[in-house]
């Protein structure tokens, strides 16, 4: 049998003195320092070792575990002369913002203020040395949860000469998740003003500091150089599509295979494979997230580790919030397709409901999807990218995700799939509209609901809701064409015995019908003037069969006929 599995570690000290499962990623620090780069930003997706590779570095190169060869014996890194005598030998600054995850700016500076305040703390002893006037003693001291914020923006700049005069080296910075507190402001409105803070700090630290050697941050997303890089002319930056480091996060098959052999089951590797198999970084191919993996091999079940790990808040609001073609979009990729598109790597966040393809850059980054190929086009001199939903384990999160917006106490979703497939129009009427208003305004369909876009979000939003829970059962499409125009909603039945059903949407125009009731009647006029029925006929589905509905809606009110 393998080595114990301690499922969460992310200490390395924690994981070689116990003797837990680890597989050597120690070449990742021959290829950092080699590489001289003088500020690096690695972007990988949520636990894929960036904090457990970042530790790793930690331990290598800090003063504080100078001597401690007993972590490294063994290890790729340590059969190099060189990076023996390495070891041990940089003051280092590691801090983690993979806790900042404050709901509003104030709180979310507070936290940073915190653990800028446990920093210097932990490095205490400088300020007990040797060669620190009285002002630096003082500013020392003023860097507490209460200091200004121009103290907090300079605290890591100022904390590196201090460590840099006590040992007499320039000082390694590593910050680990720098980009969690700036993804919990755009969820919740305080980006413009996190972005300047973070800006200042970022500047001090990285850029116009004397005494940093070198620097690392990972993260998830390559947050545009606009809004908090503007001054980083020295910034290396390192995404999933990049050649660099790309085996030195996450599993490789050969890796995943062999821990599998290792732990006596061999014959379980097509299922992993099927199951977690899927990221791409830069030009390497199967590449397995870790937290999977591990939880697999201790488990050894067959279900969605990464995906229910942590939470997929920004995710989810992307989709649920964003438009027909986006909700469009998902809909072909849950069922296996795969979506054409040029990817901007640089995530601006305030753009991420306007660009186009800002979405799926995003998704792209946080390992959602999969690089299956791309082009390049001498025409627009850009890349476009085919990507895919990345495994069975992302499309079951996105199932459950989707499950999760109709399944509140107050949203009778459930009643209306039976009423529809009883054909019950007055239960359906009764259901649909209590699952309008309690959804409605989850699609941000709520402060417009008179205009004609803000109902597209939320049937779009129905649709998928329809494909997870009627997922084996029908063939269900949306938006495509048939006859001589383009229905709203296709179900087509796997079964014989299930009837097929036409679905046409329609917002209520005061000028042409005096009533929802005539809303109706001008949804289903158009499913047999448009002639939909025609690509249920092709496929054998006889008239009597299908099943037409007209859905009028006005604001959150809802008429099915």
């Amino acid at each position: 049998m393998g080595r114990p599995i301690s499922i969460g570690a992310q200490s390395f000290e924690f994981i070689r003195k116990n003797e837990c499962f680890f597989v050597d990623k120690t070449d990742f620090i021959k290829e950092w320092w080699e590489n001289t780069d003088a500020v690096t930003l690695i972007t990988r997706p949520r636990r894929f070792g960036k904090t457990l590779n970042l530790d790793m570095m930690n331990c290598f190169f800090s003063r504080t575990y100078e001597g401690r060869s007993e972590l490294f014996e063994g290890l790729s890194i340590w059969k190099d002369e060189k990076y023996r005598k390495l070891q041990g030998s940089f003051p280092v600054i590691f801090l983690s913002f993979a806790d900042i995850k404050g709901q509003t700016f104030e709180k979310t500076k507070q936290m940073i203020k915190y653990l800028l305040e446990r920093l210097y703390r932990e490095h205490n002893y400088v300020r007990d040395g040797k060669g620190m006037d009285e002002k630096e003693m003082e500013f020392f001291d003023s860097v507490s949860s209460r200091m200004p914020d121009d103290v907090a923006v300079l605290a890591l700049k100022y904390l590196s000469d201090y460590m840099e005069r006590h040992y007499g080296q320039k000082v390694l910075i590593f910050l680990d998740e720098y980009d969690t507190p700036l993804q919990e402001a755009y969820v919740y409105g305080y980006w413009e003003e996190l972005v300047g803070f973070i800006r200042q700090m970022f500047n001090s630290a990285f850029k116009t500091n004397p005494s940093m050697e070198r620097a690392m941050m990972t993260g998830i997303t390559r947050v545009s150089k606009e809004s908090i890089f503007s001054d980083l002319n020295n910034l290396t930056v390192v995404t999933t599509t990049s050649e660099k480091y790309c085996t030195q996060f996450g599993f490789t098959e050969d890796e995943v295979f062999q821990a599998l052999d290792q732990m006596g089951m061999s014959e379980r590797k097509a299922d992993v494979k099927q199951w977690y198999d899927g990221f791409t970084f830069g030009s390497q191919r199967d590449v397995y997230n870790p937290w999977s993996i591990t939880n697999f091999l201790e488990e050894k079940e067959l279900k969605p580790y990464w995906a229910n790990s942590s939470s997929n808040r920004l995710v989810n609001l992307l989709i649920r919030e964003g438009n027909a073609q986006t909700k469009t979009i998902m809909e072909d990729l849950m069922k296996g397709g795969v979506l054409e598109t040029e990817i901007d790597e640089e995530i601006i966040f305030d753009q991420l409901q306007r660009k186009y393809g800002a979405v799926w850059s995003m998704l792209l980054a946080s390992g959602y999807l999969k690089v299956v190929d791309r082009k390049f086009s001498q025409e627009t001199g850009a890349f476009t990218y085919h990507l895919e939903l990345t495994n069975r384990e992302v499309y079951m999160m996105f199932r459950n995700m989707i499950r999760d917006w109709f399944s509140g106490e107050d949203v009778p979703y459930n009643g209306f799939i039976k009423a529809l497939l009883l054909g019950d129009v007055k239960a359906m009427n009764r259901f649909m509209n209590k699952v309008a208003l309690a959804t409605f305004s989850l699609f941000d369909t709520g402060r417009k609901p008179s205009e004609e876009t803000e109902p597209e979000r939320f049937y779009h939003g129905f649709v998928l809701g329809l494909m997870v829970e009627l997922a084996g059962r029908y063939r269900i499409t949306s938006n495509r064409e048939s006859g001589f125009g383009r229905y709203d909603v296709m179900l087509e039945p796997c079964k014989k015995e299930d009837p097929a059903f036409v679905v046409e949407f329609k917002v209520r125009d005061p000028e042409d019908e005096k009533t929802l009731a005539d809303t109706v009647s001008a949804a289903l006029e158009q499913i047999e003037e448009k002639a939909y029925d025609m690509e249920l006929l092709a496929r054998g589905i006889s008239q009597e069969r299908i099943r037409h509905y007209g859905f009028a809606f006005e604001g959150k009110t809802v008429l099915i006929g």
